[in-house]
């Protein structure tokens, strides 16, 4: 009976150990598998690493340029505004001398030039 139980034990010893050759096969081939799918992760965020980074620099560069454009620009708009207030300040006085009801009246521009306008 000890010897029967010795080949029982034995050959569940054997029974474990082909089990546990065939799973750490798995897990090998598993593993292996993984390894290939992480370098070609790791290969496509280089990759897009790169083009981020050549794209921020564009991006910075397209900045710069708006930047410059827009101070170029300035100065035209503040000439622009003084234009429109001039042709205010222009109505505002023409509309004053109208409702003063004078029939002539002379309006002095920049140039010193008299200009003579008549209302009806």
């Amino acid at each position: 009976m000890f010897g029967w139980s010795a080949v029982v034990v034995a050959a569940a010893f054997v029974i474990l150990v082909v089990y546990l050759i065939l799973t750490l096969r798995k897990v090998m081939t598993t593993l292996a598998e993984t390894k290939e799918t992480l370098s070609g992760v790791r290969n496509s965020v280089n990759g897009i690493t790169d083009e981020a980074e050549e794209l921020i620099h564009t991006a910075n560069q397209i900045s710069d340029d708006v930047k410059g454009k827009m101070e170029a620009v300035d100065p035209l708009i503040e000439s622009a505004h003084d234009v429109g207030d001039m042709i205010h300040d222009v109505t505002s006085s023409i509309k004053k001398t109208a409702l003063q009801k004078n029939s002539r009246k002379t309006i002095r521009t920049q140039e010193s030039k008299p200009v003579q306008v008549r209302l009806k």
